[in-house]
């Protein structure tokens, strides 16, 4: 069995790939707001004041060591928590009472690759697909062979490599119709060169109009992105919105 650590075997083809999912190449104009969002673990606060503000097309990695809240905030993003305190806000309304056109809209990726391990890549797609909305104009083959996975589409995923199956997961980039993407730590067991193609897969989805948060550690080499840095060990954590040098 290969260990290959590249994303892809050659290089990821976003270009073909945008070509051919030009029908959902430009998103809607959207915004997502967060509005001095707390959250108490145990008694503890764990971050507080946290505040930014996306429109289409921006790119928001949120820093911090680990044990800071990273992973914590993005499921606050996603509702799968809920804050102690402030609001969450989708196309300026709370998200109480938009939730299911947000959900709609979302995509996230957590720091596990969330995959079925007793079952292949392409079963693992054939799933994802039947619940979400996806550009079916790309087959499940076209889509693996795109990140990597040629030869590898009928392997249970359990007899992948960590870089292999980080590739699977992250196969749902390349035919979501999701406007959001909320990802947590992306780039584990992706090599120099796949750190690459997935920046250009991120600029891709914000210049058609995505919104894009991410936790990562990596230096990442996009220009514009916004930043929230999440203090550790503090009441309250400094909320930095600013742009990228």
């Amino acid at each position: 069995m290969s260990n290959a650590s590249s994303f892809s075997t050659g290089s990821l083809d976003t270009e073909s790939l945008n070509t051919e999912s030009s029908s959902t190449a430009t998103y809607s104009s959207s915004s997502l707001t967060l509005k001095v969002l707390a959250f108490e673990r145990d008694d503890s606060l764990l971050f507080s004041d946290v505040s930014v503000s996306l429109e289409s097309g921006d790119i928001l990695q949120v820093e911090g060591p680990n044990g800071c809240g990273k992973t914590t905030l993005l499921r606050i993003i996603t509702t799968a928590l809920s804050p102690t305190s402030g609001q969450l806000l989708w196309r300026e309304q709370d998200v109480s009472r938009t939730r299911h056109d947000f959900l709609q809209n979302l995509l996230f990726l957590g720091h596990l690759p969330g995959l079925k391990q007793s079952l292949s890549p392409e079963e693992n797609l054939v799933w994802w697909r039947r619940l979400n909305n996806n550009n079916r104009a790309l087959s499940n083959t076209e889509v693996l062979a795109s990140i990597g996975l040629k030869g590898y589409e009928d392997v249970p995923c359990f007899n992948l490599s960590a870089g292999q199956q980080r590739r699977a997961a992250l196969a749902r980039l390349l035919i979501t119709e999701a406007s959001v993407w909320v990802l947590d730590e992306p780039f584990t067991a992706i090599d120099k060169q796949g750190v690459g193609e997935l920046e250009v897969l991120l600029t891709s989805h914000a210049a058609r109009g995505g919104i894009i948060i991410l936790s990562t550690h990596q230096d990442l080499g996009i220009g514009g992105i916004k930043r929230l840095s999440l203090a550790p060990n503090q009441a309250e954590c400094q909320a930095a919105d600013r742009e990228a040098v």
